[in-house]
């Protein structure tokens, strides 16, 4: 028996653009209309459900939950922000805080609004300035309602699909373009951190968390050949690390969050940038059960991920963790052993506060469209209909007791 300490963080995450629907002015939406991916359109209908969908967590007795707010929702045009919209991610808000549960809120996830990305998004400078005003009207609104806030969600899988792969909008494959929003973003949440802050002082408010949501995994050299082993360093540092790093230097972190799913095999065969940062092993050296993306399903590197973070001495969040699968017993299985690895890690002396299973519900899982089904509530996406899943039931008495089996 596993026992997880009094006041630990259960729950789950979502962002706004993947289960409200009709998000019609962030550029993911219009990009699925010209690049002909499947359509998000009405998502899981959360705009309107939440009530719904919050009562069924507080049924499974999550005490957290992690959301977004959608930027091309409360600012559709440069500098005019809706009342209405943010009245809307106050009642959202306050809904959690009624059921008992955390609200944790991310400022930016993967989306922007129609006219920043116009004008050049993230690769422009000015998007430091005009996100800072985004945040200072979100958080006044929010704040009194609000402790946990993720100014941006993994910074490093945005730039690196969206300026380094080219798979993302705006599809572009260019190394200084990437580098400038790497820069950007950082800045970005510098500037945030001490916004935020400034203006709970100001509101007379007890201080806030604030951290990033920083996707890790556990990177393996294929084999202990000196290229392997040099290239799954480089990726350590460059994907994992050197954002954390960047941000902890400036003192810009309450906390950590974390993003974690999967292995990164490093094996290194050609000899370009490319090669270097990203090809996986090929051969299929050392197995593991997948999930219903091609994902390897390996426990024991969430351990790896949080001991690495130990450096920082801050408290982490698991702010993302979850498998998509047709196999709900694959799912509970999943649940259980990275739960098993966070209390190993606690035992080792990483201060971790909290869990949040990705996802609540089945969701749009970006250019994966809605086939991958991460959720503890199954959605039907013609009928909306919820089904509470038996991995959801489980979890839910970890929830309730703290103790995993």
């Amino acid at each position: 028996m596993i026992q997880f300490p009094k006041g630990f963080y259960w729950g789950s995450a979502a962002s706004s653009y993947q289960v409200e629907g009709d998000n019609a002015n962030a550029d993911w939406w219009e990009w699925e209309i010209r690049a002909g991916k499947e359509r998000s359109g009405a998502a899981c209908r959360h705009y309107e459900l939440y009530g719904q969908d919050f009562d069924l967590a507080q049924s499974l007795n999550h005490n957290a939950h992690r959301l977004s707010i959608e930027w091309g929702r409360v600012e559709p045009r440069e500098g005019k922000f809706l009342q209405k919209e943010l009245q809307h991610y106050i009642d959202v808000i306050k809904a959690l805080r009624s059921r008992g549960m955390e609200p944790m809120v991310t400022l930016h996830h993967f989306t922007n609004p129609l006219w920043l990305s116009s004008s050049g998004g993230w690769t422009n400078p000015a998007v430091v300035r005009r996100f800072l005003r985004y945040c200072d009207c979100v958080v006044r609104a929010l704040g009194p309602h609000v402790r946990f806030w993720f100014t941006i969600n993994e910074p490093t899988v945005y730039f690196s699909h969206s300026y380094f792969w080219g798979i993302w909008p705006p599809q572009e494959k260019s190394f200084f373009k990437m580098k400038a929003v790497h820069d950007n973003m950082q800045r970005a949440h510098i500037e945030a951190y001490r916004l935020v802050h400034r203006i709970y002082k100001e509101l007379n408010i007890p201080a806030p968390m604030v951290s990033i949501a920083q996707h890790m995994q556990a990177i393996v050299a294929c084999d202990q050949s000196l290229r392997n082993r040099m290239a799954a360093g480089l990726r350590e540092y460059w994907y994992n690390q050197e954002v954390l790093g960047t941000l902890a230097r400036h003192k810009t972190l309450d906390f950590i969050g974390v993003n974690y799913y999967s292995r990164h095999l490093a094996h290194v065969h050609g000899r370009g940038i490319g090669d270097i940062l990203g090809e996986v092993c090929r051969d299929n050296h050392h197995p593991l059960p997948k999930n219903s993306l091609g994902w390897a399903i390996y426990p024991q590197g969430l351990l790896q991920v949080l001991l690495s973070l130990k450096k920082y001495r801050l408290p982490v969040m698991v702010a993302e963790n979850g498998i998509c699968t047709d196999d709900d017993n694959q799912r509970w299985e999943f649940i259980r052993s990275h739960l098993e690895n966070v209390h190993r890690a606690m035992e080792q002396g990483v201060d971790v506060i909290g869990y949040l299973y990705w996802s609540l519900l089945d969701n749009f899982e970006w250019a994966e469209g809605f086939k991958p089904r991460f959720g503890l509530i199954g959605v039907d996406f013609e009928t909306q209909q919820r089904t509470v899943r038996n991995s959801a039931t489980q979890f839910a008495r970890v929830c309730r007791t703290g103790i995993l089996e």
